[in-house]
């Protein structure tokens, strides 16, 4: 294979950190904004560092707009629906890839299926299941429609269709039944694969919008995102609050990421490879 000229690779590279900067310049310039006082917001040259940095935005936050609830509402429902989306797409995962059953080939072939359904078109009806279950402004609501994800399935699929039977074979053999194959052989070498999807599963329900809005009928029960939407339309003079709001939201899924990005490339090579 014949190896890239050096102004290749220079033109590669400077394309790379050119989409580097575009995707980075934003979120530097929200987070300094949402440390400076008003009359440094809008001055022109504009100040990527605060002159004199102030913590007043994220205090006026909390304090005016009772920004706690909707940030406690959103730990409790991704955190929820990662773990059991999580733990559920794993053992779907594993009987679709290990286990032998009538129709397996042509269920799982539907459920991919279903991944071609726009999520908006299943908006309607399940909405209208929750009203009829009386789950309408509950954590109940925002949580139980977010927890089947077919793309967790297809992802642990492919991942434990990569173990050897063998290993399982083995176990059997010892005496071990499914639940200690599943939880003490399967689940610790999926690690990667895990990984991922926790990433992916965190952050679609963390930024999650749309359901949120549908579903949350009073302020009590409003996710982050719902919430800095209201807050742009209330305070849409105070630039300073509405970018303390966003950086609310965006820090934990960055920090979620930096911490586990190892794995989660290792998880996507993987599953992409292999299956």
């Amino acid at each position: 294979m014949k190896k890239p000229s050096l102004i290749t690779e220079i033109v590669v590279h400077a394309i790379l950190i050119l989409m580097a900067l575009a995707t980075i310049i934003p979120f530097v310039w929200m987070i300094s904004t949402s440390f400076k006082a008003p009359d440094e917001i809008y001055v022109f040259p504009p100040r990527w560092i605060p002159q004199h940095p102030t913590v007043n935005n994220y205090k006026n936050l909390f304090l005016s707009t009772n920004f706690g609830r909707p940030f406690l509402n959103t730990v409790i429902v991704a955190l929820s629906i990662t773990f059991l989306s999580v733990v559920l797409s794993s053992m779907a995962g594993y009987a679709f890839a290990k286990f032998r059953f009538k129709g397996k080939d042509n269920l799982f072939f539907f459920l991919l299926a279903t991944m071609m359904v726009p999520g908006q078109m299943t908006m309607i009806p399940i909405f209208l299941m929750l009203k009829q279950f009386g789950m309408l402004n509950t954590y109940a609501g925002l949580i139980l429609p977010g927890v089947a994800s077919v793309f967790n399935i297809f992802l642990m699929r492919q991942f434990i269709g990569s173990i050897p039977d063998e290993l399982i074979e083995a176990a059997k053999m010892d005496g071990a039944n499914e639940a200690f194959i599943f939880f003490r052989i399967i689940l610790p070498l999926t690690t990667p694969a895990l990984t991922t999807i926790t990433i992916f599963t965190f952050t679609g329900s963390w930024n999650a919008f749309l359901w949120p809005l549908i579903i949350a009928q009073s302020e009590d029960m409003y996710t982050l995102p719902v919430a800095v939407s209201v807050l742009a339309g209330q305070y849409g003079e105070n630039l300073g609050m509405q970018m303390a709001g966003s950086t609310i939201v965006i820090i934990p899924v960055l920090i979620m990421f930096l911490f586990l990005q190892r794995y989660f490339i290792e998880g996507i090579a993987f599953t992409g490879l292999k299956g």
